[in-house]
């Protein structure tokens, strides 16, 4: 009797050796976003141990440290005023040797035929907190374009999100990755944006009435307090399996802090 393969994803070729620091643009330094960037930097001390290139990343955030940023997100009372991403970067690089860079601007929405070097990267990863800001990046990755075997090919897009006491990640490729051939599994090499795949659901789950929260105290009615951190240590260990063993058996997960649930997203 045949049984169906198991489908499985294989990194990107060109970088399962690379002989520089595979770049990576995360966007968003705020709830989920501070604390994915200190697991990129706990991620990059494991790759750099095991002989790898390591990683290099740029964190684009406009937005500045306020009050009620203080017990959700990775801030201190001193820092009230000061630029989210520099912050963050300069501590990172500081307590780590890193030399990563700090883009105090939102990350721009691009049209086709436009040509930016600054926003070229490998991998990209989104902690935004609203709808349209998927919905711009997705518009930028389908139209940033690299020239012929440029460094930095744009590849892959790890989305995190998260409502109230739930969230999720979920990887895409950007374009078609070429993929090995395979007894043992069926290898896809196309995984849809999440705005694609999953547009309608996002539309809808949009929060109409989100008035900003004051006070950590009031932040805490609308989101557990430890999402974001779950979230972003499930995710970056998602990030972590791709890159140390070069292939993804599903290619997320969804995060149910209130039932103390986490199970992985299968390929279609």
């Amino acid at each position: 009797m045949k049984t169906s393969r198991k489908k499985v994803h294989f990194l990107a070729e060109e970088i399962q050796q690379p002989t520089n620091p595979i770049k990576i643009i995360l966007i968003g330094a705020g709830g989920t976003g501070s604390f994915v960037l200190s697991g990129l930097a706990r991620l990059n001390e494991a790759l750099t141990a095991h002989g790898h290139a390591g990683i290099d990343i740029e964190l684009w955030d406009g937005d500045l440290v306020t009050k009620n940023n203080i017990g959700r997100q990775l801030f201190a009372q001193s820092e009230i005023g000061l630029h989210k991403s520099v912050t963050l970067i300069n501590r990172i690089n500081r307590f780590f040797g890193t030399r990563w860079k700090a883009r105090p601007h939102n990350f721009p929405k691009i049209k086709a035929g436009v040509h930016r070097d600054d926003l070229l990267a490998s991998i990209y990863i989104s902690c935004v907190d609203n709808i349209e800001s998927r919905f711009d990046l997705a518009c930028t990755l389908k139209n940033v374009k690299p020239f012929n075997n440029q460094l930095n090919q744009p590849r892959y897009w790890f989305d995190f999100g998260n409502r109230k006491d739930s969230g999720q990640v979920i990887c895409s490729t950007i374009g078609v990755i070429q993929q090995p051939i395979s007894k043992k599994f069926t290898p896809v090499s196309d995984l849809p944006f999440v705005t694609e795949e999953f547009e309608q659901v996002l539309r809808n789950s949009e929060e109409k009435d989100e008035a900003p929260s004051c006070s950590l105290v009031d932040s805490l009615k609308k989101q557990s307090l430890f999402i974001n951190s779950t979230l972003a240590n499930l995710g970056c260990d998602l990030l972590t399996t791709l890159l140390f063993e070069g292939v993804l058996m599903e290619r997320g997960l969804l995060l149910n802090l209130k039932t103390r649930q986490c199970r992985p997203l299968p390929f279609a």
